[in-house]
């Protein structure tokens, strides 16, 4: 009989579900700084890079079509929404990959890549991204459009396309674009053998408070309870695919465990006046599995080298393990707010980020795995080789775990099996899921009261939808109810625990990591054009 997660899930004695709906009543007490948002700006060398830089990944059983697994992953965070004339254009320079681990080594089983060209219109004749209202994708009067193409790899770079599209736009304002959702509904395509893609803008589904970087809220913890990227916009990729098509062997029943990240891929480009050439091969520049690992484990000397590597080189980079291992956020914690640091080394951190949960999930000194549960590893698979198998950084998600009657936005720690850590859904709450394992709820069961009320940011701006693509729509200005563009709800009316009926709130992130730029593979970002620029 081949041994499958479902068989430990139910049982009470997952450390991850002990706490229940404490969650839910969980008291007052401090309210303490969090990381910065998940990847958005985390590295020197990307935080000049915007276009490049991917903000976030989610996957999730499809809660409309439960045979499949979305993915979400985003691209160009903190859009201000007014951020003429050029907006936020998909670079045409780069390889956007998301990547599937089937088999627990690290590296990608199966790749779906989107590339774009772009046809600008304007010319000489106008500065304006659209010259007129667009009700359409084909509107004569938008003048900048982004042409992709939709490409597939089983692990060998045998890319292989299988969809182009349009692009849905930058969202310029409802005089300029009256009806968003319909731009979004043209931007929707079917894939062949079922699944589904969606490419444009999206308001960002992230949420929390980012105001730590004030001297920790303030310096008094008075700078709480602010969304900070509500109102902003990210480019997103949803993608919504079998779960055969990413199992192992096809056999998502034997083999329901996947590990999913997004990277991006640049070429160096030669300046001349007027001119921008690509040149030399392609190079990752961004990488994003779990959330907020890049911030607040990788220390700011490794975060270009952590960008640059595959998952599979993770457990090789001592320096980078070593933080996983004894996390820096948890002796902070402990010195400001007198919240004790678990013991070290942190094994419960290393299942959650980088081996998966598993009763023999292998651990980095050889002792028994401290959460003793069946969950998300690929060690878990009936078809993985277990000797093949490498500790590395990575959103797993066990595609079997039956839907969420009544999502959690704590996920698996409030017993909601669906939720972070394995996988993420958009409403999962990260930071304060993040902080609760860094602090050890996950090896105990038990909440950490002091840090129950986290950062006072609990759900989204706006509301998130429950049929494809499932993100809201993007934001029509900053800070500005998205009430104002049609087919969003204000999201001040859903449950703070629940969320929507199928959904609970976020994810959760700490990992591990990398060093070293692979030789001969410099990436000269201050020799390439930025993002923004119009093309030479």
């Amino acid at each position: 009989m081949p041994r499958t997660p479902q068989r430990g899930l139910r049982r009470a004695g997952i450390a991850l579900a002990a706490a229940g709906v404490a969650v839910l009543s969980g008291t007052g007490g401090l309210v303490v700084p969090t990381a910065a948002a998940s990847s958005h700006r985390e590295a020197p060398l990307i935080a000049a890079d915007p276009a490049g830089d991917n903000t976030d990944v989610y996957a999730f059983v499809s809660p409309d079509q439960p045979d499949t697994v979305t993915i979400v992953a985003n691209w160009f965070g903190l859009q201000e929404p007014n951020g003429g004339p050029n907006f936020y254009p998909w670079a045409t320079d780069a390889n956007h990959d998301i990547n599937i681990d089937n088999d627990g080594n690290g590296k990608p089983d199966i790749s779906y890549r989107v590339t774009f060209t772009t046809d600008d219109r304007r010319g000489n004749k106008t500065f304006l991204y659209n010259n007129g209202p667009v009700t359409g994708l084909n509107d004569e009067n938008l003048l900048y459009r982004q042409n992709y193409t939709l490409s597939v790899s089983h692990g060998a770079n045998d890319w292989r396309p299988i969809s182009t599209g349009v692009s849905a736009p930058s969202y310029t304002g409802p005089a300029s674009m009256p009806d968003y959702g319909v731009l979004r509904s043209e931007a929707t395509k079917t894939l062949p053998g079922g699944g589904t893609v969606y490419v444009g803008a999206a308001e960002d589904p992230f949420f929390l408070d980012l105001r730590v970087f004030d001297l920790l809220y303030g310096g008094d913890l008075s700078e709480v309870g602010t969304d900070t990227l509500a109102g902003t916009n990210v480019n997103t990729i949803v993608l919504r695919v079998p779960m055969k098509d990413l199992a192992l062997k096809g056999d998502a029943k034997r083999n329901p465990v996947i590990g999913v990240w997004s990277d991006t891929e640049r070429r160096t480009l030669q300046l001349a006046p007027g001119t921008a050439t690509p040149m030399g091969d392609f190079v990752q520049v961004s990488r994003l599995g779990n959330p907020l690992v890049n911030e607040v484990v990788v220390p700011n000397g490794l975060k270009d080298a952590f960008n640059s590597l595959s998952p599979s080189a993770d457990a090789g980079i001592p320096a980078v393990v070593q933080r996983v291992t004894d996390p820096e956020l948890a002796r902070l914690l402990e010195a400001l707010y007198k919240v004790p640091a678990p013991a070290t080394p942190r094994n419960d951190l290393v299942e959650i980020f980088l081996t998966g949960i598993a009763k023999n999930a292998p651990t980095l000194d050889n002792t028994p795995a401290p959460i003793q549960a069946d969950l998300n590893s690929q060690i878990l698979n009936a078809d993985a080789d277990p000797k093949a198998f490498r500790p590395s950084e990575m959103l797993r998600l066990n595609m079997s775990v039956p839907l969420t009657a009544q999502p959690n936005r704590l996920g698996v720690l409030a017993g909601d099996l669906q939720g972070f850590p394995n996988g993420r859904r958009l409403a999962d709450d990260v930071v304060d899921i993040e902080l609760q394992a860094i602090v050890g709820a996950a090896q105990t069961g038990k909440l950490v009261d002091a840090l129950a009320t986290g950062d006072q940011v609990d759900v989204n701006d706006v509301a998130f939808s429950d049929t494809f693509p499932y993100v809201a729509l993007p934001a029509p200005a900053r800070k500005t109810s998205a009430s104002a563009v049609p087919g969003i709800a204000p999201a001040a009316a859903q449950s703070q625990d629940t969320g929507m009926s199928w959904m609970p709130l976020a994810a959760g992130g700490a990992a591990a990591g990398a060093l070293l730029v692979a030789g001969g593979g410099g990436w000269l970002l201050m020799r390439r054009r930025r993002a923004g620029d119009p093309p030479a």
